[in-house]
């Protein structure tokens, strides 16, 4: 195992990217217990198994690229005590692969797993297959690799630390530093500033924020923002536990902010039809001065052909505050990707080695390698990464809280009742408070 002394630990910078949250489909067969307490060792459990197997969606082909550059580098004594080796599965499989793998008691070490079956309440928690991994890796004195913010958003996402956080992204909104420059704007702080701003670009001929309305989700965002600021980061908790409703005066007046900021004309013409591509590229050639997204827009940032505007002329700020409300402009919407969990019953001290050092040097390998970032502390120097990522790997170094995005704590029949209707909210076709009472009307069915 490596080393874990001050003399490895070097200061940091710090990272994250995507999300892709897995619907649960079938239960899994196993007796009831609680998740990662069934043996000792820092909260693992169980034997070690023969080999440190990880199964991982056939989409994501970057973590496997970088446990096994881990495996040959800086966890090699990891892989000679345990060997690395890799299972794949399609991403839309994963819940009833996992499920059928779980009730066959072949579920592998370290996999992929579907967001409601790991919550407390979910099949693989209920049978005592989640691994506490904060217990394992506080244990192992490794704790301290794990960004403050990336245990914020996994412990809002699944009721607990039960997630290795090999993406991470924060959401806001990038601006085209020229052109508000050019019209005399600052860094909108509030929604009342952000409201002044799309004004005066509208006046100028700017598009003044571009998003891609065809998908739903990047409007909702916007109005789940509004909601949080408002009311504060346990917003959305508080709808799913019954304590709060869509319907209640604060929660409707997102949905109606949105709807003005639509009925202005400051999405543009045609919004409510394009697509992401369009909508990046709008952006990314000047004809839109803001877009609201997530960190995994750096990707597109990062490419030459595509940026048009540079790299240096790109800002990101926070959602701005709502004047009055409970939230703050510091509580960034965030996720961490796929959940990757650890057997419980296979959570032994090897596996909280190889657990470890993948905290350790994740941050770094897949940040230089691949221009990941991660929900890993960057121990170590990294080169030649863009200004841009370098700006949002530091700013991601200094939150400490997230809040979850509108839809995070849904059903998914209310998921796809939001993101369907808020097209009908933005062109004027159903009122704020027809919105909210619908989407109410579905969660409360489907509780």
């Amino acid at each position: 195992m490596n080393t874990r002394s001050s003399t490895r630990r070097r200061s940091l910078f710090a990272v994250g990217i995507a999300l892709a949250a897995v619907m649960p489909l079938a239960a899994c067969a196993g007796s009831s217990g609680d998740a990662g307490n069934d043996g000792e060792g820092g909260g693992a459990g169980g034997p070690d198994p023969d080999v440190f197997t990880v199964m991982t969606a056939n989409e994501n082909t970057v973590l496997e690229a970088q446990l096994d550059a881990l495996a040959a580098g800086a966890c090699e004594a990891e892989n000679d005590a345990l060997p690395l080796e890799h299972q794949k599965v399609a991403q839309a499989d994963t819940v009833q692969k996992v499920t059928l793998l779980a009730s066959q008691d072949a579920l592998p070490t370290h996999t992929i797993a579907g967001t409601a079956l790991i919550r407390p309440d979910g099949d693989l928690a209920a049978a005592g297959l989640v691994g506490d991994l904060k217990a394992a890796l506080e244990g192992a004195d490794a704790w301290d690799n794990v960004l403050p913010a990336a245990a914020s958003t996994v412990e809002q996402v699944y009721g607990g630390f039960v997630s290795m956080p090999y993406q991470y992204n924060i959401e806001g909104i990038f601006y085209n530093e020229q052109i508000l420059a050019d019209n005399g704007i600052e860094e909108p702080q509030t929604w009342d500033e952000l409201m002044d701003a799309a004004a005066t670009l509208q006046e100028a001929g700017v598009v003044p924020m571009t998003e891609a309305g065809a998908n739903g989700w990047p409007l909702t965002r916007i109005m789940g923002m509004y909601i949080f600021r408002n009311v504060g980061p346990e917003a959305m908790a508080a709808v799913r536990d019954g304590d709060a409703a869509l319907t209640d005066p604060e929660y409707v007046a997102g949905a109606q902010a949105l709807a003005d900021f639509a009925e202005a004309g400051y999405f543009g013409e045609g919004f409510s039809t394009r697509d992401g591509d369009t909508s990046s590229n709008m952006f990314l050639t000047g004809q839109a001065a803001m877009t609201y997204d997530g960190t995994w827009f750096l990707s597109a940032i990062n490419d030459p052909e595509r940026n048009q505007i540079g790299d240096d002329n790109i800002g990101f700020m926070p959602f701005p505050a709502v004047e009055g409300g409970e939230g703050s402009i510091d509580q960034y919407p965030a996720n961490a990707g796929a959940p990757m969990i650890v057997n419980a019953k296979q959570f032994g001290p090897k596996v909280t080695d190889w657990i470890a050092c993948i905290s350790e040097n994740y941050g770094q390998q897949a940040l230089q390698d691949a221009g990941v970032i991660s929900g890993f502390k960057v121990n170590g120097e990294v080169t030649d990464i863009s200004e841009s990522t370098a700006e949002i790997q530091e700013r991601i170094a200094g939150i400490e809280e997230t809040t979850l995005w509108f839809e995070a704590l849904f059903d998914p029949k209310s998921n796809s009742l939001a993101t369907t209707n808020v097209a009908l909210l933005t062109t004027g076709q159903m009122s704020a408070e027809d919105y909210m009472a619908e989407l109410q009307a579905s969660i409360d069915a489907n509780r």
